[in-house]
């Protein structure tokens, strides 16, 4: 028989054979490197029958798959090494996650530091044992059975919850054996470049009513030499910490009377105040109107978008006290409030595009325990925009948006990627809709040569998207930019134009963002730049240090020119020695220090230094103005 492979092209293969088979006929480098695979884009274990005709793709370590493969193997490993230590341990689940991965258990005795090294050293010792891992299928009273006698109380709750018609497949390596739908590696011997990094508690299924579980979490890759690259910028994200940084620079604080909720300090609120005028400005300059809507809402607001059914529990309610119940609602996200204000008024396709930008207050009700920082908040603003046009106007508008998106990018040195989610399986609207809505953004996409990965399935439930992922400077992504198509909300709020023949038409409408949120946005740019801001950004930009009391009327004098300028200065009037003072400058991250004594006082210049360090001798204090306005102004990344 033959099977496809992904170039198209095909091989004959025997008719019993396996994805081994496939992948030893192609090459003995990829039977060795061969992991798992898929079958007519179903993901299998590498012995699993192929048939007639099938399409075929070997996974492989180096892969996105190949990696996830690696990592829920080893997540399995590790429930097998926490067995063997610790007997009467019961599992849980041990899902994949970004990098890594996590095992729940539950022990009436908490894991400590020094069990995660037990732990670590005992899965070493099975991936010596080399284990075969096999599938195998059970049936479910076998299943529950078999659990039931190990006292494995959790899995069983999760066996009775799997559909009657679903098969239910054990993963078995030497006598221990786990419920898992797989795939997974073919042997423990295939793992190894893991670590597990840390221990805490989680309630199962997170609810707070069910019994608190010990989650153990751990990373892992295809080799040392990627595990211990990934430790390094572990090290180094940890140094970065914007929550750290935060504090060590006085950017923000929280206080438990407001959880989830930041103070902005006056530098904070400088470096958020530079962003948003930042949007603004450039929101103006394409076309957009700046609005302000209101933040609390009936109910019957959210039965028209339909969150009051489906996302009321993430929403803060307010009291009616008219009718004594919760009928209001502090808004949550921008969309339906400017879905109203479009409605308000009459409109002509003249009018059209409408573009309407907001930096509103937002609230969600968010958990307490997954507050992060400014990463999870529960109140926060967005850059939000919406656009409102005609069908045939959307890809100009996808092409001004990532033009847009690209030049505020490149003004804080991230690289970005674009990927292209198509309709998921619960979605509204008929498939002719989507068949348009995707065409356009496809075609959009494809006129600016933009390169863009696939993500089929995965666009909101009204509409396709183009979501963008940013790279900061030690390597990660974060998801941040968003343009999305919505047919829906037009429908739901009866939003109409007057069309050239006089009746009434649908508009359609984009729903997009460059920051995602303010908060999330500084966040990432206190760990890109380490707090170290381009000078553009930079909430003081130059210090100027006198080098005794006598010489702090002409420091006043220098920051005077230099605040009519435009520059944010500061003048240190403390009686700290001048090495002192460069010290609190270089830990402030303060990118120009500017030292003033009898020399610099009869010439009327300044002695200049960078933050980071060394002397640059001598400058006018026109020609520092010049200099510095042009990097301002070009915002430059460098000093």
């Amino acid at each position: 028989m033959h099977v496809i492979l992904p170039d198209n092209s095909q091989k004959e293969v025997p008719d019993d054979a396996t994805l081994a088979d496939v992948a030893a006929a192609i090459g003995r480098r990829l039977a060795k490197d061969a992991l798992a695979g898929k079958i007519d884009g179903k993901a299998v274990d590498i012995y699993a029958k192929v048939h007639d005709g099938a399409r075929i793709e070997i996974i492989t370590p180096k892969s996105e798959a190949g990696l996830n493969t690696i990592r829920h193997s080893t997540a399995h490993l590790m429930a097998h090494a926490v067995q063997e230590l610790f007997p009467g341990t019961q599992v849980t689940i041990g899902p994949v996650i970004e990098n890594g991965f996590y095992y729940d258990f539950a022990t009436e005795r908490p894991f400590l530091e020094d069990d995660l090294r037990r732990i670590e050293e005992k899965m070493q010792e099975i991936v010596k044992r080399d284990l075969p891992v096999r599938r195998e299928e059970w049936s479910r009273e076998q299943t529950i059975e078999t659990f039931d006698k190990l006292g494995e109380k959790f899995k069983v709750e999760i066996i009775k919850a799997i559909p009657g018609d679903e098969p239910i497949s054990v993963y078995r390596q030497g006598d221990w054996f786990d419920l898992c739908r797989g795939p997974h590696v073919p042997s423990t011997g295939r793992l190894g470049a893991f670590k597990l990094t840390s221990v805490a508690g989680a309630y199962w299924r997170g609810d707070v009513r069910n019994p608190m579980l010990q989650r153990i979490y751990g990373t892992a890759w295809s080799d040392p030499k990627e595990l211990e690259e990934h430790l390094k910028r572990t090290e180094e994200a940890k140094a970065r910490d914007h929550r750290k940084l935060g504090k060590e620079l006085d950017l923000f604080l929280f206080h438990p009377l407001a959880p989830g909720a930041a103070f902005w300090t006056p530098s904070g609120t400088t470096l958020y105040q530079t962003l948003s005028q930042f949007m603004r400005d450039l929101a103006l300059e394409n076309g957009y109107v700046e609005i302000k809507t209101p933040l609390l809402y009936n109910k019957g607001l959210w039965e028209i978008s339909g969150h009051w059914g489906k996302y009321r529990e993430n929403m803060f309610l307010v009291l009616d006290n008219e009718t004594k119940e919760h009928d209001f609602s502090l808004k949550p996200m921008n969309c339906p409030s400017h879905h109203l204000y479009f409605g308000l008024k009459r409109h002509s396709y003249r009018d059209l595009p409408l573009r309407l930008h907001t930096q509103d207050i937002l609230h969600r009700n968010e958990a307490s325990g997954t507050l992060s920082g400014l990463t999870r908040v529960r109140q926060f603003a967005q850059d939000d925009a919406h656009i409102y046009c005609l069908e045939n106007q959307v890809p100009d508008e996808v092409r001004r948006f990532v033009a847009l998106l690209d030049h505020v990018y490149k003004a804080v040195g991230f690289e970005y990627t674009a990927k292209f989610a198509t309709r998921p399986p619960q979605r509204i609207g008929d498939d002719a809709l989507w068949d348009r809505a995707e065409s356009l953004l496809r075609s959009a996409l494809d006129s600016l040569s933009l390169p863009y990965e696939l993500k089929e399935g995965d666009g909101a439930f009204y509409g396709p998207k183009i979501d963008f992922d940013v790279s900061d400077s030690i390597g990660r992504r974060w998801q941040l930019g968003t343009i999305q198509l919505d047919y829906n909300a037009p429908e739901r709020f009866d939003l109409t134009y007057i069309g050239e023949d006089n009746a009434e038409h649908r508009p359609a409408v984009l729903h997009r963002a460059i920051y995602g949120s303010f908060e999330r946005f500084i966040a990432i740019l206190v760990e890109h730049f380490a707090g170290a801001f381009p000078l553009w950004l930079a909430p003081v930009q130059a210090t100027v240090l006198p080098l005794s009391e006598k010489f702090v009327d002409y420091a006043d004098e220098v920051a005077k020119k230099l605040h009519a300028a435009g520059l944010r200065i500061e003048v240190d009037r403390s009686d700290e020695k001048l090495g002192a003072k460069v010290r609190t400058a270089q830990l402030r991250k303060i990118p120009y220090m500017l030292v003033v004594g009898e020399k610099e006082a009869g010439s009327g210049t300044v002695s200049l230094r960078k933050r980071s360090g060394g002397d640059q001798g001598a400058v006018n204090v026109e020609e520092l103005i010049a200099q510095t306005r042009h990097l301002i102004e070009t915002r430059s990344l460098t000093l």
